[in-house]
């Protein structure tokens, strides 16, 4: 019975981590109730009070919400595309309509989002530094996740390359990313790998959320290990895809308490400055084989990955 009772439970999590995915690749279109029900294989009768029940939000409060964070993102990232169109680009139907979900998530204008955002910038490049953590954009969102300073000039080692697609099985963390992000590899993600002789495959890790816009709890990030296609796993991985195309790509090498300024200096200085913007296709950190990690000091290298396409 318990047995069963697990294999059930997979199988709504399977299903439920489709439908979130699509969401996130979908947002500028149209989501229906029947569309979402479909990629989930549920019932759009019920679909609704699973999805409530599951995520512990709505769909329509969770639809609203990815969309007006992903656009805040898309308003610092993309400083030249004019607002209404990263609204549509979000799966808005108006500027107004736009504006008012901002204003009521955020409590200011989008414009004035990117312009608050656009200033801070400017200050981080005179002074040389860097110092935010991933996703920070507004003074106010500083005090939990301060980030050490680091080099600005590091933005400067950034490559486009083209990747393949990557089979992945992934387990998933939901909460604030940093150090427990650490904690959740050592103590569920290894083990497991362990279990399933993955320790030599490449690895990567997925952070689907901005901390500086969506709240620490409801942060997703996904420990993946490359995988070939039909490999047969114990424990409950969930699987997917890692699309292939083109990327930016930062190496990156020190403690985990400087990954989040290394991604800000991505995301927040080099991309608005190179003719390019992000897709709805997932950033990663990449880990290939024989990537290092000392536990006396904590530094690690990989490559920050973000994709990309032109403006």
């Amino acid at each position: 019975m318990n047995n069963r009772r697990a294999s059930s439970r997979a199988e709504y999590e399977r299903r439920m981590h489709n439908v979130v995915e699509h969401i996130d690749r979908h947002l500028d279109q149209p989501l229906s109730l029947q569309t979402l029900a479909g990629v989930a294989h549920f019932s759009p009768f019920h679909f609704h009070r699973i999805f409530a029940a599951w995520m512990g939000e709505t769909l329509g409060d969770y639809l609203h919400r990815r969309r007006v964070e992903l656009a805040a993102m898309r308003l610092v990232s993309q400083p030249r595309v004019p607002v209404l169109q990263i609204a549509l680009s979000v799966g808005f139907g108006s500027g107004e309509a736009f504006a008012r979900a901002f204003k009521s998530r955020f409590g200011c204008a989008p414009t004035s989002w990117r312009t608050q955002a656009s200033g801070q910038r400017i200050a981080n490049s005179k002074s040389g530094q860097v110092d935010r953590k991933i996703g920070q954009i507004r003074k106010s969102n500083t005090r939990e996740h301060r980030a050490s300073n680091k080099p600005s000039e590091a933005v400067m080692k950034v490559k486009l390359i083209n990747r393949n697609p990557v089979n992945v099985a992934y387990h998933r963390h939901l909460g604030a990313y940093g150090k427990q992000l650490s904690l959740f590899w050592q103590t569920t993600v290894y083990p497991w790998m362990a279990a399933n002789d993955l320790l030599a495959q490449p690895r990567y890790g997925i952070s689907h959320d901005d901390p500086g816009i969506t709240a620490p709890a409801q942060c997703r990030y996904d420990a993946c290990v490359e995988i070939s296609p039909g490999t047969v796993l114990t424990g409950n991985a969930l699987t997917t895809t890692i699309p292939g195309g083109r990327y930016a790509v930062l190496p990156f090498k020190g403690a985990v308490e400087q990954i989040g300024p290394a991604w800000a200096g991505l995301l927040r200085d080099w991309l608005p400055a190179s003719g390019l913007q992000l897709d709805a296709r997932p950033c990663f950190e990449h880990y290939p084989r024989g990537s290092a990690y000392d536990a006396k000091t904590g530094v690690f290298d990989c490559e920050i990955c973000i994709p990309v396409m032109p403006l």
